[in-house]
């Protein structure tokens, strides 16, 4: 049966301004760097991506080598479009990234405009679009010049490639420095995407404070620090999580029984809120005060969708509670 998405998509979901741009992200988003490679199951994959667009999630990000292995999740996503979204693309935000290696060779990783241009012509070829509608440099590249990386970017936008683009991973000086090669370019950088969450906040301060005086909107990715802020570690590491497995990314070592305790404070506060831990860590980073445009989920499950939704329910937090969570969160404990 074909797809049809939920007539009510946007009434429950809040839409944030994106820096000083016409573009609204849902606070919500859903990144694909995770379950939707070729060794994933696609019909799950299109349930998931469903399932977001039904709770009014717009926002669709992936990056040239997310997988395994590298390009799939891009190809996965290609024929979710073909099946399921043609007829909606213009109300969606997709967007892809390069940055780090994808083939083999001195033109297959970093940020030279070589790079860039033809990582984002496969990119395209493999999602069957015409364009995206960000483009991110994935990584700063410390041996090509800047100035060569954000001419790619400018490029790539006036060739009708991609509408916006972002940065990601860039620390505060050399994301300053890009945002203003990028405006005398006369293609302003819309968004940068950075970790973020309770227990990874490198961005407070600088970084944050940076991007708001240059305009620039941004993304946290990983704010359930990869399923570690969720009711999934609470008594341990289970034999069958991300982290009992070979992910390079998370591993048992990575999670010490002083970070689990956090968790599990972490969690009897999320109760004491009406919320599960997830939706709490989701809410924290979309606060009013100090909080970004949006938080970039992934999932892999539809009720892991349903759930984080849930999260908008309640944004607000008291004085004492953002006390809490800093004196939890820091390894100081709730009693403190």
């Amino acid at each position: 049966m074909p797809y049809t998405a939920n007539e009510n998509r946007y009434n429950e979901m809040a839409y944030n301004r994106c820096g000083r741009s016409g573009i609204k992200l849902p606070a919500i988003s859903l990144g694909m760097w995770h379950n939707y490679g070729g060794q994933d199951v696609l019909e799950n994959a299109r349930a998931i991506t469903r399932a977001a667009f039904d709770a009014g999630i717009t926002h669709f990000d992936l990056a040239n080598n997310y997988g395994p292995p590298y390009g799939s999740a891009e190809e996965s996503f290609g024929q979710i479009m073909k099946k399921d979204f043609a007829p909606y693309r213009d109300e969606l935000l997709i967007s892809t990234k390069a940055g780090y290696d994808m083939w083999p060779g001195p033109y297959g990783d970093w940020g030279s405009k070589k790079y860039l241009v033809a990582s984002l012509d496969q990119s395209l070829r493999r999602m069957g679009l015409d364009y995206v509608d960000i483009f991110y440099h994935h990584r700063p590249d410390p041996d090509t010049p800047l100035e060569e990386t954000m001419a790619a970017l400018d490029l790539i936008v006036r060739q009708g490639k991609a509408l916006y683009v972002g940065l990601s991973n860039y620390r505060e000086a050399e994301a300053r420095e890009a945002a203003a090669i990028l405006k005398r370019l006369g293609t302003p950088c819309l968004i940068h995407q950075a970790s973020y969450s309770i227990l990874d906040r490198w961005i407070e301060g600088g970084l944050q404070n940076a991007m708001r005086e240059e305009g620039v909107g941004i993304i946290g990715f990983v704010p359930l620090a990869q399923g570690v802020l969720t009711n999934k570690y609470l008594n341990g590491i289970p034999a069958d999580s991300r982290a009992a497995g070979h992910s390079r990314f998370l591993n048992k070592d990575s999670i010490p029984e002083s970070k689990l305790e956090i968790v599990r404070q972490l969690n009897d506060l999320a109760a004491s809120r009406g919320q599960s831990l997830a939706q709490m860590a989701l809410a924290w980073v979309l606060r009013s005060k100090g909080g970004i445009e949006s938080a970039l989920i992934g999932a892999s499950k539809v009720s892991q969708i349903e759930e984080n939704a849930r999260a908008l329910d309640n944004l607000t937090f008291t004085d004492e509670e953002l006390r809490l969570i800093d004196r939890i969160s820091s390894g100081d404990g709730a009693k403190a």
